[in-house]
């Protein structure tokens, strides 16, 4: 390596990285997830908290379950969720400042934004 190059880590499959955010390009997946990353929960306090059906949210976990991002253990009757690594925090924290730098640029995409992503930005 010659000086002045940057160092950087032994890249990642565009496969696996596609499989990856598209794990995460779902916003009631999002929901959940940052739901998790405030601490642990069982399906009945995510359906609670988020409003959501049960059926949904065990849909959904068991999409970021089979991911790889979250696991669960058995608590009597009930399963509690936790994220696996706590590197998706600062994954997050990285799109949050992609965001912001961004402006509404990424809310407005019109392959990947919502209609109503302009109305609520302005």
């Amino acid at each position: 390596m010659k000086s002045g190059e940057p160092v950087t880590a032994e890249p990642v499959s565009l496969d696996a990285a596609t499989a990856l955010f598209h794990s995460l390009s779902d916003a009631t997946r999002l929901a959940i997830l940052r739901r998790l990353a405030l601490g642990e929960a069982r399906v009945v306090d995510l359906t609670t908290e988020l409003g959501l059906a049960q059926s949904t949210v065990s849909a959904h976990l068991a999409c970021l379950r089979d991911c790889g991002l979250v696991d669960y253990r058995p608590q009597g009757r009930a399963s509690v969720y936790r994220l696996t690594c706590v590197e998706l925090l600062d994954l997050f924290m990285a799109a949050e400042t992609v965001l912001e730098a961004t402006g509404s640029a990424v809310a407005l995409c019109p392959n990947y934004g919502h209609p109503t992503a302009g109305e609520t930005a302005r």
